[in-house]
């Protein structure tokens, strides 16, 4: 093996903290190793990387198998119990290079093998959260890290911690480097997006971050948010949202039901007409505006009367793009202590709110054509502005952004030249 294998799972920022580690071991010499970067978002997540765990394990007899990630930081003994498992290391000791260095094979026995401390005592921000990973036509960079808030169903507070954010300074220094690197299109998130700032000095908004970028990074072409909590966009985020065309039409809302009752017992902090709103007012000061959601089915004491406003709020909200999660307890929270639906109802609501995601995403696509301008992420595939997939029957410049006429349509894709 010439170097570590790595097995990531869940989100974006588990495969930016990937990227780190396999520099980071590699500079430690750490060559014989299996890393896993687990999630711990949903109790199916974990099911997935214990047995990813014993794959790796199977296929890779002699290697040192490390576990990471959120389903470490927040169950590390179990996972140190699997007999497959060498060394347990939380989410925030895997930032740091001596993290790695003190596991090079001449120091293998000298450290403990659980290398887990409490999370909620972290204050800094890694620095390669500032380092925009991504492919070559979009980087990502993450301004911040963890969440101040407790949803009754999520875990995941504990496997990041509290809520953090890299200041606005860095993150420009950052995003013109990236531009002078040819990077065409830069994506801001975050595990909260708009609580960055909230711990900085005169607690900023993530709208002053976003105006602040596009005014002193001229030359970056596209500017994309990820995931947000519609019910924190701050005034200043509307206004670019109004008035900033290099800020992309696109976002994805963090709403996780249609029912107040529900969204009452998950303690989010916005009803579902908060959802239908923003999603108003953002297309009146943008028309075109899309938007994509994460829903949750099943959710405890959900009733069929309250997932039917999960189905209405997609078409009133008229949203794009579903990330539907079928609801599974998670130890610890809240949630995982009210009255369970069974798991035939929960995967039945899940389907169904993925088919009236799929019915409203095959009305968006119908109704494009013209001509629009596509961001290629491979010679065949782009994006447009509004992040509609886009297949060439030739091959375009990778990175690049093209203007080209919208031929067709697809119920998951549109077609061009």
């Amino acid at each position: 093996m010439s170097a570590p294998i790595f097995a990531t799972h869940g989100c974006r920022l588990n495969a930016y903290e990937s990227e780190a580690m396999a520099e980071m071991s590699k500079q430690a010499g750490l060559d014989d190793a299996v890393i896993v970067n687990t999630c711990a978002v949903t109790s199916e997540a974990v099911r997935k990387a214990r047995q990813d765990i014993r794959r790796l394990r199977r296929e890779n007899p002699g290697a040192t198998l490390i576990v990471t990630g959120c389903a470490a930081q927040t169950d590390p003994d179990s996972f140190a119990a699997m007999d497959e498992v060498d060394r347990v290391v939380g989410n925030a000791e895997k930032m740091r290079p001596e993290t790695w260095a003190n596991m090079a094979p001449d120091l293998i026995g000298t450290t403990e093998p659980v290398q887990v401390d409490d999370i909620m005592s972290v204050r800094e921000t890694a620095g390669h959260l500032i380092d925009g990973f991504g492919s070559r036509s979009r980087a990502y960079v993450q301004v911040q890290n963890g969440c101040d808030h407790r949803c009754t169903f999520c875990i995941i507070p504990y496997g990041r911690g509290n809520s953090r954010s890299v200041p606005a300074g860095v993150v420009v220094d950052q995003i013109k480097r990236l531009v002078e690197s040819g990077y065409n299109e830069v994506v801001l998130t975050g595990v909260d997006l708009t609580s960055w700032g909230a711990d900085l000095p005169q607690t900023p908004q993530l709208g002053d971050l976003v105006r602040r970028i596009l005014k002193l990074v001229p030359d970056l072409p596209r500017l994309r948010i990820s995931s947000i909590d519609s019910i924190e966009a701050d005034p200043a985020l509307m206004e670019a949202i109004a008035t900033e065309p290099r800020l992309m039409p696109h976002m994805h809302l963090s709403l996780q039901h249609g029912s107040d009752l529900i969204l009452k017992r998950m303690k989010r902090r916005h009803l579902r007409d908060d959802a239908i709103a923003f999603c108003e007012e953002a297309r009146r000061l943008r028309p075109g505006m899309t938007f994509g959601a994460d829903i949750i089915a099943g959710f405890p004491t959900e009733t069929e009367e309250h997932f039917a406003d999960s189905l209405r709020l997609v078409e009133e909200c008229d949203l794009t793009w579903l990330h539907v999660f079928p609801y599974s307890p998670r130890p610890g929270t809240p949630a995982a202590r009210m009255p369970q639906l069974d798991r035939k109802t929960i995967k039945d609501r899940a389907a169904r709110l993925r088919a009236a995601g799929s019915e409203r995403q095959a009305a968006h696509m119908a109704g494009w054509r013209g001509r629009h301008a596509v961001l290629m992420e491979a010679p065949r595939m782009g994006r447009t502005e509004h992040f509609a997939e886009v297949r060439f029957d030739s091959e375009q410049p990778v990175g690049q952004i093209v203007e080209t006429e919208i031929t067709g349509a697809t119920e998951s894709h549109l077609t061009a030249a």
